[in-house]
This record gives structure tokens, C-alpha cells and sequence, in this order.
């Protein structure tokens, strides 16, 4: 099963052939409920069987083009399911997607694939990472608001002890002195490095794990390259102020995590981290919405809630940022050539849905797309921000 990412859809976009049959269906993952998925998935390929049968295609044909769709049809295929379902067929492109995200029951046969519905997934993937903490015991995790796994990161120290190579000798006091990133023979310990004061073993103790974290810091580093994505401290709240002053990761989030990292579950860390992050995520969305308002309400002509004016706008890489509601469809066509709109109350045959139009095109042409609830779109049903 590929992958889905930008480069996923623009393959999906770019190498069209009528007719595109897109399929969307939620998934029961456990329960006696599980039963109804190859139900749903029957009624949604016989669903697709009389949108090929309205455009005239022979049934024999469609049959054919259905084929690789039904053999999907076992138990193994069943078994192993997230929480939604999404699948492509062209005749020349077949591509499922198990995916953590429920959809609406949809089927659309047009010219091309709709895809708006993963634009949240694709645009912004809301990933963010988990550094776990403790003296002994050092896990780092990836996560997103669907799922989260620990990854493996390349020369990691696992505890104080393997990192800074203690022996026998240590336990008389004897310990490596930190130097600076700099490659000086200066402490890297500063005055006023560590907070609060203590016995001089305590302090001591103190640069040593101050020496630690300056070690996962730089595979950390090494591993967040061109990065932008949260990193959330997760451990013993005392660790998170000596981490800090060795971190050289610009989207470090102040808030963390106090929790016994060596009990914890993944699960568990992922749903103390969301509240941490999610506001991160909406942030550039709240801003480009702010943009909006005020281009709008200065009357700069950089705005647009005009659907056909957007659809227009969007294949000729005009927009810069859009807004769409998130289960609606608008359905219609698009003439490039005479650069003509057509909506449409209910979906005729060859109709696209007009949003999922314009918003697959900014996407490709490097605008930024959000995919929101109704009620947040700025002037319904659709939104723009031009670049000219």
C-alpha cells in the first residue's frame, strides 16, 4: 500500500484518466460492529457500478474496472483496518489507503479523483515528538493526533551512566569535565546554569546530567534537521530546566510532560502531549484567517468568497491561501479555456466537486489549504486570499 503524501496526491492529480472513482467509508475496528465494513463496501462498489452505468460506460467495462476493488473483498483485507478507508480506480491507477481518520460514505466518478477530504492529512500533518527524560532510561516518540509510535534515533544515549562512561573511579568523585560546543577547554557550566543550590556532590551530579543532555541534544538535533514539528519534554519536572539550557532545537515547546517516563505508555504520553501542541497546530490557520478579515475589510481586492472566481484563481496559481469546509461538496465543471464555471444543485455525470477543485490546485501550486468546519470559513461556502 503506498504512501500518502503531497507527492502521492500530485501522482494522483497529474495522471488522471476518465472515468477517476474515488471511495470513502468509515471503518469499524472492533465489536460486533466490525461485521458491517464489507457490507458498506459492497453497497459503495454497486453504488460505483450505476455512476459508470449514468456516464454510458459498457457494463462489461465496468465490471473490468471494478475488478482489482472486489478482490479486495477477504478476511485478511478486513482484519486489518484502521479507521477509514479510501480508494482510487482509473483504468490505469488502483490505490487504497488504510488511514486514522473517519470519512463520510462517499463514491464520486468524474475526471479526476477527489481528494479534498485528506487535505488535512496531507497539508498538515500535525506531527510532533516526544523526548522522554530520565536518568536511565531515554525514549523518544513520534506522534500525531491519530496515533504515536517510539522511533529509533541514531546514537542516542540510553542512561547517564553509558554516556558519560562511568567506572569504579567516578564513585570517588573522579568525573569527565564538560567542555563547550565551542571546542574550548571552558566549562560548558556557566554561573547560574542550575537552579537552585545544594551540596556540592548534588551540583556535581547536576553537570553530570547537564553533560547527558548536551549528548541526546545533539542527535536530537541531528535527527529534528529542517524540522518544524513540537518537541514535548516528558519526566521528572526538575530535568526539564537543565534539559533546556543544552537545547538547540528551535520548536522546543516550554510545556512538559511530568510523568515517570520508565511506567509510562506511549498512549498515555500522547494524550497529555495534545493539549500541549494542538494549539501550535491552529496557528498558522488563526493567523491566515486574520489576514483575510483584514485584506477583506480594507477593500484590497486580494480576497475573494466568490466560488467560481476562486476555482478560476486556483488553477491559474493565483492563491495563496483557502479555506474549505470540511464534508461539503459543490458540485459543477471547469472550462480552462474559456476560464467558465458551471455549479450545480445536485451532481450530474462528469461533475467534480468544485472545492475539492480549487483546493487540490493551490495545494499543488503552493498555497496553503484549510480544510475547516463549515462554521469556520470565513464567508461560506469557500474563502481566498489572492497573491495578486
Amino acid at each position: 500500500m503506498p504512501l500518502l503524501n503531497i507527492d502521492e496526491l500530485k501522482a494522483l492529480v497529474e495522471t488522471p484518466q476518465s472515468p477517476c472513482i474515488s471511495l470513502y467509508m468509515p471503518m469499524q475496528k472492533a465489536g460486533p460492529d466490525v461485521r458491517e465494513n464489507p457490507i458498506r463496501f459492497k453497497n459503495l462498489i454497486r453504488e460505483a457500478e450505476a455512476r459508470l452505468d449514468a456516464i454510458e460506460m459498457p457494463h462489461t467495462e465496468a465490471v473490468e474496472l471494478l475488478k482489482q476493488a472486489h478482490e479486495l473483498d477477504t478476511a485478511d483485507f478486513w482484519e486489518n483496518q484502521d479507521r477509514g478507508l479510501v480508494i482510487f480506480i482509473s483504468p490505469t491507477v488502483f490505490r487504497y489507503y488504510q488511514l486514522p481518520i473517519e470519512f463520510p460514505e462517499l463514491v464520486v466518478v468524474s475526471g479526476q479523483f477527489h481528494l479534498k477530504p485528506l487535505l488535512q492529512l496531507i497539508n498538515n500533518d500535525n506531527r510532533f515528538y516526544i523526548l522522554a527524560l530520565s536518568q536511565d532510561n531515554i525514549r523518544f516518540f513520534e506522534g500525531t493526533p491519530y496515533n504515536v509510535k517510539e522511533v529509533e534515533v541514531p546514537n542516542m544515549p540510553k542512561s547517564l551512566d553509558a554516556a558519560l562512561d562511568y567506572d569504579e573511579t567516578a564513585s570517588s568523585g573522579q568525573f569527565r569535565i564538560a567542555t563547550s560546543r565551542g571546542g574550548t577547554a571552558n566549562s560548558m557550566v556557566q554561573p547560574g546554569s542550575f537552579h537552585g543550590q545544594g551540596s556540592p556532590d548534588r551540583d556535581e551530579h547536576q553537570k553530570d546530567i547537564l553533560q547527558f543532555f548536551h549528548q541526546i541534544d545533539d542527535v536530537v538535533c541531528v535527527k529534528l534537521k529542517n524540522q518544524k514539528a513540537p518537541l514535548v519534554l516528558a519526566g521528572v519536572e526538575y530535568l526539564f530546566p537543565i534539559y533546556k539550557d543544552t537545547n538547540e532545537y528551535l520548536h522546543l515547546v516550554e510545556e512538559g510532560i511530568n510523568v515517570n517516563v520508565d511506567i509510562v505508555k506511549p498512549e498515555e504520553l500522547q494524550d497529555k502531549a495534545l493539549p500541549i501542541v494542538e494549539p501550535l497546530f491552529h496557528q498558522a490557520e488563526k493567523e491566515a484567517m486574520e489576514r483575510y478579515q483584514e485584506l477583506a475589510g480594507a477593500g484590497t481586492g486580494k480576497t475573494s468568497n466568490d466560488v467560481k472566481e476562486i476555482v478560476s484563481a486556483a488553477y491559474f496559481q493565483r492563491i495563496d491561501s483557502l479555506f474549505v469546509p470540511v464534508g461539503q461538496e459543490l458540485w459543477g465543471q471547469f472550462d480552462p479555456d474559456t476560464m467558465a464555471v458551471e455549479l450545480h444543485s445536485e451532481p450530474e455525470p462528469d461533475d467534480e466537486d468544485m472545492l475539492d477543485f480549487a483546493a487540490v490546485h493551490t495545494l499543488l501550486n503552493g498555497g496553503m489549504v484549510y480544510v475547516v468546519e463549515p462554521e469556520e470559513v470565513p464567508q461560506s461556502p469557500a474563502a481566498a486570499i489572492f497573491r495578486y
